[in-house]
């Protein structure tokens, strides 16, 4: 299934703690195609942080099987198959910003020369040409997202994994970033997994949006959007993007599948 980025079966996770078990997933069942975006979506504590964890390696599943590019997840993350950004950009405070872009290629033993392009390159990407010699404190809040986007894709990954990386965000700078993000996907070709709690940002950003039950969690619908691949605000105006928000809206208080089951 190597035209798969992800593919999960049966995926669970259960945390020990000092008063029993908590079962953080069950039985989840996950495809992301190469290239494709997908965002997961649901209330607090619904296991989509811990989804992407596991696909990341982060983290060990307790049951079911999880592979990424049809290899498994360990092996997919020593091969370098993803990259990956948190809600803080984690930047080291002491690297400039090339230095921090170029992190990943370093440890990787990559020689200066080639590091030092694919730097340049990255830093185009995200727009912070004029900016690499600079340090994380010297950067706004988005532009510490976009070193830690360029880091992520640093290695070439054909899967990206994002974790709210726009949480923190001010509204005007985060609906920036997702328009960059969209150009930034569509440019590299690598499938995205973002995980959000914003309906609006998911519905802008995926070609699918995955909703996830409270804990345990699991998948309980997906949301094909359909929309065009220009992502621009003059989608976020459209009717069929309000549609979608609304679709993704009802599905996460249950209220699509009972009108379906209505109808």
């Amino acid at each position: 299934m190597t035209d798969l980025a992800v593919h999960a079966s049966g995926v669970g996770k259960v945390f020990p703690t000092n008063t029993g078990e908590v079962v953080a997933l069950t039985d989840v069942e996950l495809e992301v195609a190469a290239g494709e975006f997908v965002s997961l979506i649901g209330p607090s504590g619904c296991g989509k942080s811990t989804l992407l964890r596991l696909i990341a390696d982060l983290d060990p599943a307790t049951t079911g099987t999880l592979e990424i590019f049809g290899k498994p997840a360990k092996r997919a993350r020593i091969d370098q198959d993803y990259g990956i950004a948190f809600q803080q950009a984690g930047l080291l405070p002491w690297r400039t910003v090339a230095a921090n872009i170029g992190l990943p290629l370093e440890l990787h033993g990559t020689g200066k020369a080639a590091r030092t392009a694919r730097v340049a390159e990255l830093a185009e990407l995200v727009g912070l040409t004029d900016f690499i010699d600079r340090y994380p404190d010297q950067l706004s809040g988005g532009m510490q997202q976009r070193v830690a986007i360029a880091r992520a894709l640093a290695a070439r990954p054909r899967l990206l994994l994002m974790d709210e990386p726009f949480g923190a965000l001010d509204e005007m700078t985060r609906e920036y970033l997702q328009s960059e993000l969209t150009r930034i996907a569509a440019e590299t070709g690598a499938a995205v997994v973002f995980v959000t709690h914003s309906i609006p940002e998911a519905v802008f950003l995926s070609d699918r949006v995955v909703v996830m039950s409270p804990r345990p969690g699991r998948i309980t619908d997906v949301i094909v959007t359909g929309l065009p691949d220009a992502r621009d605000d003059a989608l976020r105006e459209s009717p069929e993007y309000f549609d979608r928000v609304t679709a993704v809206r009802e599905a996460l208080h249950g209220t699509r599948i009972e009108r379906a089951n209505e109808r």
